[in-house]
């Protein structure tokens, strides 16, 4: 049963289901309720294919590249900092390096897991006995879900210029210094393997780690660029350290595949690498390791590239008609296209005479935008939208008003043909219509507002998730006569 708010004092309707504009006509009679549509205008908003994505901005990173007829070639990098878990380091005596790792974290669907054991492994330090026990699991994909090669192949570069502080401003299209030389690549199938690997004699730990994405990097850079430069100035702290050691960029070679989620929070450098352990005369090698935070504390930000040469998208971007509207309307996150939405002044006059003259209440509001048919596809749909007022840094009235009742979203999605959104706008609309509240367009975004894990509520209206959401889609746009033509839906009732 939907859950539903009364205000008597003018009679505010409030529903967490998508039919939120009919709640409420219990309290009046059937031949009192009426519904209007009117036109929008509906225009498409070029975003120059960047933003800002930085440490503000991103919950988490993203890497892949994808390509599709509408939008064109989209491909996501990102670049981190890095830093010593422990300064002025003692790496023991005569430390050599066996092997490093960069380790990442993608999103992965736990539900889906593939396990393989092999009862006869040789653990090759020491050609212990050993049982090895693999988990894969596939990670969350926006694009193709098979590649057309069958794998990407991601790099690891070393960063050459200084990348500043957390507090700077870096926008997705800012380029940095690279050395050419890689230190780390790997072929990439979409999975990632958690392992366990056990001695056959008493069933103790060899070696684990957790689900992740490791990528090989070069032990020679390693020994060089950190064992090497033990007891030297260059370790002893961190803002020694990230001049030294400036950063890394990861990337993918392909232009086609998918997108890919990273829990930026989790991603570090493992090194693993021997001392000599000297006691009553005899020396032996010891095993040992050390890591390097890509996590909390370090600068980063996302590097995205488009082309959109030859796509329907480049062709809209150069044709917007702010004043008419755009027959479709283009979404994409990531620094792509928004969309404005314009409830007509002719809209707004109409519905103040019947507030003035015919003494109507408004019962609900809704903006509703059909999936366009040049947007028939399988690829992921989201649930909601960063959506505000032109020149309003602030969340529309309906979300302030509403957003302590749980679960209440402004947003509901029709998942069957013909395919919609609606977007509740009635508080917002009753304030232009009842109180001269200014007529200000709205702003539709790929995202969604970030919310507080541990208190469910919103972070503010600054923090959003357009950065890291790889969703595209067009929308029909202002198209008169055409059934699917972006709309303003306004159920009202008599006094």
């Amino acid at each position: 049963m939907p859950k539903a708010l009364v205000l008597l004092s003018g009679l505010v309707v409030l529903s967490c289901e998508p039919e939120v504009d009919r709640l409420g006509e219990q309290f009046f009679p059937k031949t009192d309720v009426e519904e209007a549509h009117y036109d929008i205008v509906g225009y498409n908003i070029n975003n120059k294919d960047t933003l800002r994505a930085d440490n503000l901005e991103l919950g988490n990173l993203m890497l892949g590249a994808f390509r599709e007829q509408v939008f064109g070639t989209q491909k996501a990098a990102f670049v981190s900092q890095v830093r010593l878990e422990n300064y002025a380091p003692d790496f023991g005596e005569n430390p050599v390096v066996d092997s490093a790792v960069l380790v990442l974290k993608p999103l992965y669907d736990v539900h889906k897991p593939d396990e393989y054991e092999d009862g006869d492994y040789v653990f090759p330090d020491g050609d212990v006995a050993a049982k090895k026990k693999v988990i894969s699991y596939p990670v969350h994909k926006y694009g193709k879900e098979t590649l057309p090669n069958g794998e990407f192949t991601i790099n690891v570069q070393e960063v050459t210029d200084y990348l500043g502080m957390v507090s700077s401003p870096k926008f997705s299209n800012k380029v940095v210094g690279l050395n050419s030389t890689l230190i780390g690549t790997k072929k990439f199938k979409g999975t990632v393997n958690e392992v366990n690997i056990t001695k056959d004699e008493d069933n103790s730990t060899l070696y684990s780690h957790d689900a992740s994405l490791r990528i090989p990097l070069d032990k020679a850079f390693i020994q060089s660029k950190i064992i090497g430069k033990e007891g030297t100035s260059v370790l002893a702290d961190a803002a020694s350290f990230i001049r030294h050691f400036r950063g890394v960029r990861v990337s993918v070679e392909e232009n086609d595949g998918y997108l890919m989620s990273l829990d930026y929070s989790a991603m570090h450098i493992m090194v693993y690498y021997k001392n000599d352990k000297t006691e009553n005369g005899t020396t032996t090698r010891v095993r040992q390791n050390f890591k390097m935070s890509l996590g909390a504390g370090n600068v980063r930000f996302g590097q995205y590239e488009y082309d959109r040469a030859g796509s329907a998208v480049a062709t809209a971007m150069s044709n917007i008609n702010t004043v008419s509207g755009d027959k479709q309307l283009y979404l994409q996150g990531m620094g792509g296209p928004s969309v404005g939405l314009r409830v007509p002044a002719s809209a707004i006059s109409d519905l103040k005479q019947k507030f003035q003259n015919d003494k109507v209440g408004i019962m609900g509001a809704k903006i509703r935008l059909y999936l366009d048919d040049s947007w028939e596809n399988d690829y992921e749909l989201p649930t909601r939208f960063v959506f505000y007022q032109k020149d309003k840094n602030d969340f529309i009235p309906d979300m302030k008003v509403f957003s302590s009742i749980e679960g209440f979203s402004i947003f509901a999605f029709q998942n069957k043909t013909p395919k919609y959104y609606d977007i509740v706008v009635t508080e917002t609309l009753k304030r232009i219509v009842e109180k001269e509240a200014k007529n200000q367009d709205f702003i539709l975004e790929i995202g969604n507002w970030r919310v507080n894990t541990q208190t469910g509520r919103l972070y503010g209206f600054q923090y959003d998730t357009r950065a890291y959401t790889p969703h595209r889609m067009v929308f029909t746009g202002t198209q008169p006569g055409n059934d699917k033509k972006v709309q303003l839906i306004v159920t009202y009732a008599k006094n």
